[in-house]
């Protein structure tokens, strides 16, 4: 017998896009209280990280095209999060650090973060937590890219 509403479940793009954004305003709930949004405290923490990546590297890691990340990086850099510099090393790049009250956000984001990671295990199961990570890590890989069809 066949499926109800077929049609609606056979695209995965749109189903990852429709979860993505169910996720993300769960997440930006529970991140509320500190004033930071989902993609805010990413990249903060992403900078954290890495130093002090260039635009280039911090739109690859994030899988963001750079026109979004520039234009994600604005109220950060306005609220004192982050610095956008030029590089020494190549006057054509920019260069983004955490600031001091960068830092102080991103560790003030912490028990919120942690509190909607585990509503999101609590909810969705450990073990398929655990899968849907290392899915979701295979798809942004460049194998996948690459056997989609398209290069990395």
């Amino acid at each position: 017998m066949p499926e109800k509403n077929v049609g609606q479940g056979l695209c995965s793009c749109t189903a990852l896009r429709k979860a993505t954004r169910k996720v993300s305003q769960l997440y930006d709930e529970a991140l509320a209280p500190c004033g930071l949004r989902t993609t805010q405290r990413a990249i903060l923490n992403h900078i954290k990280r890495a130093g002090t990546p260039g635009m280039g590297e911090l739109a690859e890691a994030l899988v963001m095209d750079r026109g979004a990340l520039a234009h994600n990086l604005k109220p950060l850099e306005r609220d004192g999060f982050l610095s956008v510099k030029v590089d020494p090393n190549d006057r054509r790049n920019r260069i983004v650090a955490l600031t001091e009250r960068g830092k102080a956000k991103l560790a003030e984001s912490e028990k919120y973060w942690l509190r909607a990671q585990k509503n999101f295990e609590k909810a969705f199961g450990t073990t398929k937590t655990l899968s849907l990570r290392k899915a979701l890590a295979f798809i942004v890989s460049e194998d996948f890219t690459e056997s989609f069809g398209r290069r990395a």
